[in-house]
């Protein structure tokens, strides 16, 4: 039903709606991002929207969402982690640690955390409350943004009206993709926690 609506409104007001979904999917309404993206290209394709304008409007919805992600986490990851993370065994020694893994590696997942459901929503988050520097979050996130909405809107232009039927597919993929990764990174946490309490 939601993305019978949210089809709609990007077939009758275009860009601006699509910029506005996608900046509230990414912060973590339950907004279906590739569809949207898809769909608007599949409508590029057919001459209902311009193609670059519709672009740019998914590329300033994406970042505009991601940027609001890291605000959040900035300001109140902290507090929650604080009063919640004893809760999870997490401490202010696995937060040291995260903020080292963000500052040498994690960064990329602000890029290629896009093509990752549910990924995506929190790596924003994440990187705000470990602190990360305002400018490196820019300079992954953003053109991570600028991929994946081309890759998503080019798929929905090239593919045409098949597009649904390949996105469900990829979208599969990803789903287990990102499942794996979520249930390492789950692990490697418990192991760590139960490695501290038995010290």
């Amino acid at each position: 039903m939601l993305t019978h609506i949210a089809l709609e409104w990007i077939s009758r007001y275009g860009d601006t709606a699509l910029c506005g979904l996608l900046m509230f999917g990414i912060v973590g309404l339950p907004v279906p991002d590739e569809t949207l993206l898809c769909f608007a290209g599949f409508l590029a394709g057919k001459g209902v929207l311009e193609f670059f304008p519709t672009l740019f409007s998914a590329f300033i919805g994406s970042s505009i969402g991601i940027t609001l992600s890291f605000l959040l986490g900035r300001l109140f990851g902290t507090a929650l982690v604080e009063r919640y993370g004893h809760v999870v065994h997490i401490s202010g020694k696995e937060i040291h640690l995260v903020n080292d893994w963000f500052n040498r590696w994690g960064k990329w997942s602000l890029t290629a955390g896009y093509f990752l459901p549910g990924v995506r929503h929190l790596v924003a988050f994440v990187a705000g409350a470990s602190r990360l520097q305002p400018a490196i979050f820019a300079t992954f996130a953003y053109p991570g943004a600028a991929l994946w909405t081309a890759s998503f809107l080019s798929l929905g232009y090239y593919v045409g009206d098949d597009w649904a039927v390949i996105l469900a597919t990829i979208h599969r993929h990803l789903l287990v993709f990102a499942a794996t990764v979520v249930t390492a990174l789950v692990g490697y946490l418990a192991i760590n926690a139960l490695r501290r309490i038995k010290r």
